[in-house]
């Protein structure tokens, strides 16, 4: 299966990707990075791992749906058959989300539907919670919602501080993200009534 990578950052769960489609008989392979910020550290580990990149600003456009019309139409031309968004900081359109529905994944930094958005790791401690964890599911058009493929659950710590949950989450992400990737390519994943049927 053909993968697009959609991030804007540093790309570390880009790298965990890419680490596990290397692996003998992983069935995905990532044929192309797209970043909407030219400075994004993922692009050379992308590059680094003979990838292919682009970088499409957001500030070039002049709505949300005209970037996310380039962004589509790149991805189709390098044949891509499925995106995975890591870390990618941007909200897609509904046009965009419609054309890939059932063929993008995300990667969020809770136990969704807990703590969707921003700031997650602040308000998981500050709500007293003594679990949180990340989730991959499938895009919808309403932010960090859609159907659950896979979640890591990652204690609170006494003392803990948003950058400390953030660590331990990120090593979380890192596990379950290419897993998931993994039980769709190899078409374990069956979608019914908005959840996942795992096979």
């Amino acid at each position: 299966m053909k993968v697009g990578v959609l991030i804007s950052g540093r790309g570390s769960n880009l790298k965990a990707l890419i680490d596990a489609c290397a692996s003998p008989g992983f069935p995905a392979e990532i044929v192309l990075v797209i970043s909407n910020k030219a400075d994004a550290g993922g692009l050379q580990i992308a590059k680094g791992a003979g990838i292919a990149t682009r970088v499409i600003s957001h500030k070039d456009y002049d709505s949300r749906e005209a970037f996310d019309r380039v962004m589509d139409q790149a991805l189709r031309d390098a044949g891509v058959e499925f995106v995975c968004s890591a870390g990618f900081m941007r909200i897609l359109s509904d046009e965009f989300v419609e054309k890939w529905r059932d063929r993008q994944l995300n990667i969020h930094p809770s136990l969704l539907p807990s703590f969707k958005g921003l700031n997650v790791y602040a308000r998981a401690i500050e709500a007293g919670c003594k679990v949180s964890g990340c989730t991959v599911h499938f895009v919808r058009a309403a932010m960090d919602e859609g159907p659950i493929v896979a979640q890591a659950a990652v204690p609170i710590l006494e003392g803990d501080t948003p950058e400390t949950l953030a660590a331990r989450i990120l090593e979380a992400e890192h596990r379950i993200y290419p897993e998931a990737l993994r039980l769709v390519a190899e078409g374990r994943v069956r979608i019914v009534d908005e959840r996942t049927v795992i096979g």
